[in-house]
């Protein structure tokens, strides 16, 4: 089977993929349960590791010979919603207009997803000499949640792979690496009283602000420590949301903020969080509980992800470049599962059809030639992976 005939099959396994609302608020099982009746006429052996609602599942399939090691081809069935987003086409369908294919998810990810089953029967027909796998989580959108449980199921596989390709937008250019993000909430009690008597209370809000600004201090101590190869070239820490306050006449009781540190991969994300809460807890709070014992600062994760460093000059980062035709790996800005997977001792890189700079916007696309693109690189993964005669 040729990249040609792989393209035209990716085409309407596309379609089908779209049509499956799988925003991250909504269940994927519909969508997986198609998967996976595909993979049983194939006579693929696959699982399903759901979540503890039972609302969600990953899935992982293996072929091939029954050994360690081999390649993994992983990508989320999640999506960004589109609620507020000015659509011009359905983005639960496929709409193919001017050499593009759109809809919601064409681009991140579901277009690798495509050219990944699409590719199935060729390596079906191969006598491989390791074996391949998928892995097809949930919730990444939200933090690369899901697939934690399917890594965690890896690590006790006798066959765990030795090798994974992310299939995230890339425009087929490998990756070898993007920063972690650590995603906080930290509440501010305070101690409401009449505006009038100010000094008597504690203005949580204020409070906020003063533990703002010791971030963006940080921030700048940050910017110190840079890497030409990642952009920014050094972590970042920013305040994204802020609520507080109930009237302009009452000192407010209560303020929260949401923040959120993307950390160069050889940058503990635990040096800083920890600066944060220090200044906190023994800056902060003594003034306030001065006024108040009642006041309170805490702390609560939102989501946390590692970073991706994989040598460039490795052998997966080489043989990555041959794939996919392209003789230079880079860095992108934003993160995905494959720090998880580096963690749990699977080389990995990324590399993947589409932009995302079409991802997560009304009218998301993945042109034609990027699918035409994967299905050459899977082609040639599948010659690579071809046991000699």
């Amino acid at each position: 089977m040729g990249y040609r005939v792989m393209t035209d099959n990716a085409r309407n396994w596309l379609a089908r993929l779209l049509a499956f609302d799988t925003t991250s608020r909504e269940s994927n099982l519909a969508l997986i349960s198609e998967v996976a009746d595909y993979l049983s006429t194939l006579g693929i052996s696959h699982q399903l590791i759901y979540n503890p609602e039972g609302t969600k599942a990953n899935l992982h399939a293996w072929l091939g010979p029954e050994q360690a090691g081999g390649v993994m081809l992983s990508g989320h069935t999640d999506v960004v919603p589109v609620d507020g987003q000015a659509w011009t086409v359905e983005p639960f369908a496929l709409t193919e207009q001017q050499g593009r294919y759109y809809g919601r998810g064409a681009a991140d990810m579901k277009g690798f997803l495509a050219c990944v089953l699409a590719a199935l029967p060729a390596f079906l027909q191969q006598p491989l000499r390791m074996p391949l796998h998928l892995a097809f989580s949930y919730d990444e959108e939200v933090g690369c949640l899901g697939v934690r449980s399917l890594i965690e199921m890896l690590n006790s596989h006798p066959q765990k792979p030795a090798l994974c390709i992310i299939g995230e937008p890339t425009e087929m250019r490998p990756v070898f690496g993007h920063k972690g993000k650590v995603a906080m909430r930290c509440q501010v009690k305070g101690y409401a009283c009449h505006s009038a008597y100010a000094p008597q209370g504690v203005n949580a809000i204020e409070y906020a602000s003063r533990l703002i600004a010791y971030m963006g201090d940080l921030s700048q101590q940050l910017s110190s420590h840079q890497d030409s190869r990642f952009a920014p070239a050094y972590s970042t820490l920013q305040t994204g949301v802020i609520r507080g306050g109930s009237a302009l006449n009452i000192v407010p009781a209560e303020c929260s903020f949401d923040f959120e540190l993307r950390h160069l991969p050889d940058q503990s994300a635990d040096d800083t969080i920890e600066a944060i809460s220090h200044y906190a807890q023994h800056s902060l709070l003594p003034q306030m509980q001065a006024v108040s014992p009642e006041t309170a600062i805490q702390f609560t994760p939102i989501s946390r992800y590692p970073g991706l460093y994989t040598d460039p000059q490795s052998d997966i980062a080489r043989w990555v470049m041959e794939w996919s035709g392209c003789n230079e790996a880079s860095t992108v800005p934003y993160g995905t599962e494959g720090g998880l997977f580096d963690e749990a001792g699977v080389a990995t890189m990324v590399c993947g059809p589409g932009s995302m700079d079409q991802g997560h916007k009304a009218d998301e696309f993945v042109a034609i030639d990027q699918l035409q693109s994967c299905s050459q690189m899977l082609e040639n993964l599948c010659a690579w992976m071809r046991q000699p005669t």
